[in-house]
């Protein structure tokens, strides 16, 4: 059974033994290390490249949002699980792309729950992605709120990346898995998705209209109200296809 490498960022001495006390418990995770403030957090995730962080809010030196923002400009980084006494933070948490905000004092069974969620978030995108197949994707099966559910390709509205994470666009709602969109593109059908940008692919279908900015690049509407500027490259080919 491969393992979980995780690393704990927690200034506080008996929250940081708590936690390590429960990663220790679960067999399929391995506990690298701790680090008792923003910036030995920061130094540590470079240098050990965990597979999962579970990490205060509010800690010396640096926060752990600001641990989170300086990883995404790395290129690449952990899933990361906030465990924090401060509710306020949530929705930075979560655009951010944090897996999980546990908010202290929390159960053991509510951090299972958050693990279990980490280590398998793109379990079933993983499996049809790497289906040996030519065909294009037709099918995903995502998770939501601890379900699995299929959802249609054809209903996928926009993907949008880091080096790491994609969150996929569908039906107002969006889903966060832990594969790169490279991964996604080589079985996307092009006939219908066009990748606008390094970090985003678009459905076409979904497409409502294309407006040149200052510079002759072209701002694309998504139906759902999102604005994304397609690359000059991307832009160029578009006007020279148009009628």
């Amino acid at each position: 059974m491969s393992t979980t490498r995780v690393l704990i960022a927690e200034d506080e001495p008996l929250a940081a033994e708590a936690l390590a006390d429960w990663v220790r418990d679960m067999p399929q995770l391995d506990l690298i290390g701790i680090a008792a403030n923003g910036e030995a957090a920061l130094a540590e995730i470079r240098a050990q490249k965990p597979d999962l962080v579970l990490m205060d809010i509010q800690m010396p030196g640096l926060t752990g949002l600001q641990v989170l923002r300086a990883l995404g400009e790395d290129g690449e980084r952990p899933a990361v699980i906030f465990t924090t006494a401060y509710d306020e933070h949530a929705l930075a948490a979560f655009e951010l792309h944090a897996v999980d905000y546990l908010l202290k004092p929390f159960s053991h069974e509510r951090f299972v729950e958050a693990v279990e969620h980490a280590t398998q978030i793109a379990a079933p995108v993983v499996e049809a992605l790497q289906a040996p197949s030519s065909e294009p994707l037709t099918r995903l099966m995502v998770r939501d709120q601890g379900k699995i559910f299929p959802l249609q390709v054809d209903e996928i509205e926009h993907l949008r990346s880091d080096n790491k994470y994609t969150a996929i666009a569908s039906r107002g709602r969006s889903f966060l898995v832990r594969l790169p969109i490279a991964a996604f593109e080589q079985r996307l059908d092009p006939t219908r998705f066009l990748r606008l940008q390094r970090a985003c692919i678009v459905n076409l279908d979904f497409v409502d209209s294309m407006t040149p900015d200052d510079n002759s690049q072209l701002i694309v509407q998504m139906r759902d109200g999102t604005r994304i500027t397609a690359s000059r490259e991307v832009s160029k080919k578009l006007r020279e296809q148009s009628i």
